[in-house]
C-alpha cells in the first residue's frame, strides 16, 4: 500500500502549494474508517482508495479530487457520514464523496428501462461536478487492474460493464489512455484466448522484422532534425483490443492488418505541427483518406491533433499523430485538464474544455426524450462513435457521429431543414439520403415545401437528434388519421373477446402500457407501432387471442389501398419482420422492397411513387421464397444432411442449383420457402452449425436490382 508520505510527494511533484496537512488528515481518517476491512485479495481495503488517489495524481488533479478518492468509499462502507466528512474536509469534498457513492449504487448494466433511468442519474451527477466521474473512472480502473481476485462470474460482469459503459465514457471525456487500458483489461477477461493470440503474433512479428518501432522513431527524428524542427518522437504498438477490434470490423487476419504501430510527435508550436506534417509526407508516402486535422476542427472534448497514416519501412502502414505539448496534455487527460495543476496553480491550458459547457453539449440532445429506449439510443449514439466534420455551402462546420447521413446533417442544421429534406448534394454530386458522410465533405441539402418526414427515414438517420425529430413528426402528422384507424382496430379486437373498447377500457389499457393517454394508444395502434392484441392483453390478459395466422398472402402487407396487389421484389426478397417500402409500378400494382435494397436508388427522385408499408402483425405461412448461397463439403451424405436440417426447421426447398463443383466442395444456390425473418435466422443458424457447411449467405442479386431499376 502506498504510504501517506509517498502520496503527498506525488501531489507535490505537480502542485508544490498543495494542502499537505489536509491530504494527510484524509489519509489517516480513511485508514481508520476502513480498519478491519479487506479486499478479495486479502489486502487491507484502504489500499484501494489510496491506489485510486495515486491514479488521479497522474492527471495532476486538485486537492479536493485527491481527498475525495481517499474517502470515496467511507460514506457507503463505514460508519462515516456526510456531515462528518463535510465538517472535517469541507462541503466541496463531502459533495464529491456523496456523488461517487450514489454513482457506485447505480446499476448501469441492468435492464434497459432501469439502465436508461440510471444513465439519466449519471448525467445529472456529471452536470453537478465532473470530478465525480473522474474519481469513479479511476476507481473502476484500479478494480479492473486487480480483478483477478474476484470470482470468475463477477469478473465477466465487471468486464462487460467496463467495455460497454466505462471505457466509452473515458474516451468521450478525452481520456484515451484510460479508455485503452480499460478496454484491454476487460478484453483480458472476456476473451483471453483472443488477446493471447494477438500478443503471440506480435512476438513472432518482432522476431521476423526486428524492432520496427525503434528504427522508424530514429528515422523520424533524423528527418525532423534535418528540417530544424525541435520535437519529441514516441512510438508504440497498438493495444491488443484495438487490433482485435480492427480485425473484426474489417474481417481480416493479423497478417493483413497494416497500421498496428502508432507514432506521436510532440512539437513546440502549432506552426511546427504543420511543418512536421510536411516533413513526414515528403519522406513517406501518405495513405489517401487517412488524414484528419483535429487542430483546425477540434473534437468537442477539446482534443486537438493531426492524424495521418503513411507507408513506412517494408510497406508497413504506420499512424502518426502530431500535436503541441499543451494539446498533448488535453489529449492525455481530456476534460480533466480543466482541473490540472502545474507549479501550484490551476493550469492555464488554452485547449482545455470548460466542463460545464461540455456536459451541456453532451446532454442537450437528450431533452424531451421521455421514451426509455429512445433515450438509451441517444446516449449510446453520443457515447460510442467518433465524429466526422462536414461543411455547409457557406463553409460552416457541422460535427456528426461517424456513419451519419445527409439526413442527419440536415437535422443538425435545423429541425425544419431536416423535415423538409427531399435530397442532398455531396461535393456537388446528387447522392441518396442514406449515403455515409466522410470527413471534409461539403453537403448541400435540397428542401421542398410540403415535404414531411417519412417512416423510412428512421432506418436512414443515425443521430439521436434526427431520430427523435422524425418520430415526433411522424406521431404528430399521422396522429388523427392513425387514431381513427386505431379505434376501428381496437373495437374489432375487443369485440373478438366479447368486450367493448369503451373510453374507460382504453384509458386503462394506456395506463397499464405506460402510454400517456387513450388517444396516443389509438394512434400507435393505427400506425402499427403496437398490436391490438397488446391492447387487449393490457386489460384482459387471460382473454388476449394468440396472433392471427395470415393464410391469405394478399392481407400480409399493411398500407396498401383496398384491392391493391403487391409483389415481393426479386432483388431483395423481403420477409415479414423486416423493414419494407413499396414502389408503385404503373399498371402492375406495388413492388415491395427491403428498406436497404439497392434498386431503391433508382426511384429517389420520384417520391410520389413511394409507399410506407409494414408487414401485418401475426404468424405468416412459410410461402416467402429466399435464395441462399452455400458452400458445402463434397462428401457422401452431406447434401442429404443439409436437406434434412432445412426440413427440421419446417422450411421447404423449392429449388436447388449447383453453381460450382470442385473436388473438395460444392457451391449451391437454394430457394427456401420461409414464414418470416426469424424463420430465416433459425434456418441459417442450423446450417452454420453444421461442420460440413463452409459458408451460407443470403443472396441479394445486384443484377436483379439493376433490372428492377431499369424497368422503370
Amino acid at each position: 500500500m502506498i504510504a501517506a508520505d509517498d502520496l503527498v510527494a506525488l501531489v507535490r511533484n505537480y502542485n508544490p502549494k498543495t494542502n499537505e496537512k489536509l491530504i494527510r488528515a484524509a489519509y489517516d481518517y480513511g485508514r481508520a474508517m476502513h480498519e478491519g476491512q479487506f479486499r478479495h485479495s486479502g489486502e487491507p481495503y484502504f489500499s484501494h482508495p489510496v491506489a485510486v488517489a495515486a491514479i488521479l495524481t497522474e492527471q495532476q488533479l486538485d486537492d479536493a479530487t485527491i481527498i475525495t478518492a481517499l474517502l470515496h468509499d467511507t460514506i457507503e462502507d463505514t460508519k462515516s457520514t456526510y456531515s462528518e466528512v463535510a465538517k472535517r474536509f469541507g462541503s466541496e469534498v463531502a459533495m464529491l464523496v456523496d456523488g461517487v457513492t450514489k454513482l457506485t449504487n447505480l446499476q448501469l448494466s441492468s435492464s434497459e428501462t432501469k439502465q436508461a433511468e440510471n444513465f439519466r442519474k449519471l448525467f445529472m451527477a456529471m452536470s453537478k461536478d465532473l470530478r465525480v466521474i473522474l474519481v469513479k473512472l479511476a476507481d473502476r480502473l484500479h478494480n479492473m487492474r486487480t480483478i483477478k481476485a474476484m470470482k470468475p462470474e463477477k469478473q465477466v460482469q465487471k468486464a462487460r460493464e467496463t467495455m460497454d459503459i466505462y471505457a466509452p465514457l473515458a474516451g468521450r471525456m478525452g481520456m484515451q489512455w484510460m479508455r485503452e487500458e480499460l478496454e484491454d483489461l476487460a478484453f483480458r477477461v472476456l476473451n483471453p484466448e483472443g488477446r493471447a493470440s494477438i500478443i503471440r503474433r506480435f512476438i513472432t512479428l518482432q522476431k521476423e522484422t526486428g524492432d520496427v518501432i525503434h528504427r522508424i522513431t530514429g528515422d523520424m527524428r533524423h528527418e525532423l532534425e534535418k528540417a530544424g524542427i525541435d520535437a519529441e518522437v514516441f512510438g508504440r504498438a497498438k493495444k491488443p483490443y484495438s487490433i482485435w477490434r480492427k480485425m473484426q470490423e474489417k474481417e481480416i487476419g493479423f497478417s493483413r492488418l497494416s497500421d498496428i504501430y502508432g507514432f506521436r510527435i510532440i512539437t513546440r508550436s502549432k506552426a511546427d505541427c504543420y511543418a512536421t506534417l510536411g516533413v513526414i509526407h515528403q519522406r513517406w508516402r501518405a495513405i489517401p483518406g487517412r488524414f484528419k486535422d483535429y487542430i483546425s476542427e477540434p473534437k468537442s472534448n477539446g482534443y486537438r491533433s493531426i492524424h495521418t497514416t503513411v507507408s513506412g519501412r517494408d510497406g508497413k502502414r504506420v499512424e502518426v499523430q502530431i500535436r503541441t505539448r499543451q494539446m498533448h496534455d488535453v489529449a492525455e487527460t481530456g476534460v480533466a485538464a480543466h482541473w490540472s495543476y502545474r507549479d501550484g496553480v490551476r493550469s492555464e491550458n488554452p485547449f482545455a474544455v470548460d466542463p460545464a459547457k461540455w456536459v451541456a453539449s453532451l446532454t442537450e440532445q437528450f431533452d424531451g426524450e421521455d421514451d426509455h429506449d429512445e433515450f438509451l439510443e441517444a446516449v449510446k449514439l453520443e457515447m460510442y462513435p467518433d465524429k466526422v466534420f462536414c461543411f455547409t455551402p457557406k463553409g460552416d462546420v457541422v460535427k456528426l457521429p461517424r456513419g451519419a447521413t445527409p439526413l442527419d446533417f440536415a437535422y443538425a442544421i435545423h429541425t425544419r431543414i431536416g423535415s423538409g429534406c427531399v435530397g442532398a448534394k455531396v461535393d456537388g454530386i446528387r447522392v441518396p439520403l442514406w449515403t455515409r458522410l466522410k470527413n471534409g465533405q461539403s453537403v448541400d441539402i435540397v428542401t421542398a415545401e410540403g415535404q414531411s418526414p417519412q417512416a423510412t427515414w428512421l432506418d436512414i438517420a443515425t443521430t439521436g437528434k434526427a431520430k427523435s425529430a422524425i418520430r415526433r413528426a411522424l406521431r404528430e402528422a399521422g396522429r388523427e388519421r392513425f387514431a381513427q384507424l386505431g379505434r376501428e382496430l381496437a373495437r374489432a379486437a375487443f369485440e373478438n373477446v366479447g368486450k367493448k373498447a369503451s373510453d374507460k377500457v382504453l384509458e386503462m389499457a394506456a395506463r397499464n402500457l405506460r402510454i400517456p393517454d387513450a388517444q396516443e394508444l389509438l394512434a400507435r395502434l393505427g400506425s402499427a407501432e403496437m398490436s391490438a392484441r397488446e391492447a387487449v392483453a393490457a386489460v384482459y390478459p387471460d382473454l388476449a387471442p394468440e396472433p392471427t395466422e395470415f393464410v391469405e398472402i394478399k392481407s400480409a402487407v399493411i398500407g396498401l389501398e383496398h384491392g391493391q396487389a403487391f409483389d415481393r421484389a426479386p432483388c431483395c426478397q423481403p420477409l415479414p419482420g423486416e423493414r419494407i417500402v413499396g414502389i408503385v409500378q404503373r399498371g402492375k400494382g406495388v413492388v415491395v422492397h427491403s428498406i436497404d435494397c439497392g434498386a431503391l436508388e433508382g426511384f429517389e427522385d420520384q417520391p410520389t411513387r413511394w409507399l410506407d408499408l409494414h408487414w401485418a402483425d401475426g404468424n405468416h405461412p412459410p410461402v416467402y421464397s429466399v435464395s441462399l448461397e452455400m458452400t458445402i463439403g463434397n462428401d457422401a451424405g452431406v447434401l442429404g444432411r443439409i436437406c434434412t436440417l432445412i426440413g427440421e426447421q419446417k422450411a421447404n426447398i423449392s429449388d436447388l442449383n449447383f453453381v460450382d463443383r470442385k473436388p473438395d466442395f460444392y457451391k449451391l444456390l437454394l430457394d427456401i420457402d420461409l414464414s418470416d425473418a426469424n424463420h430465416l435466422h433459425a434456418v441459417m443458424s442450423a446450417l452454420e452449425a453444421e461442420s460440413d457447411v463452409a459458408s451460407v449467405v443470403r443472396r441479394r442479386d445486384p443484377a436483379l436490382s439493376m433490372q428492377a431499376a431499369a424497368a422503370e
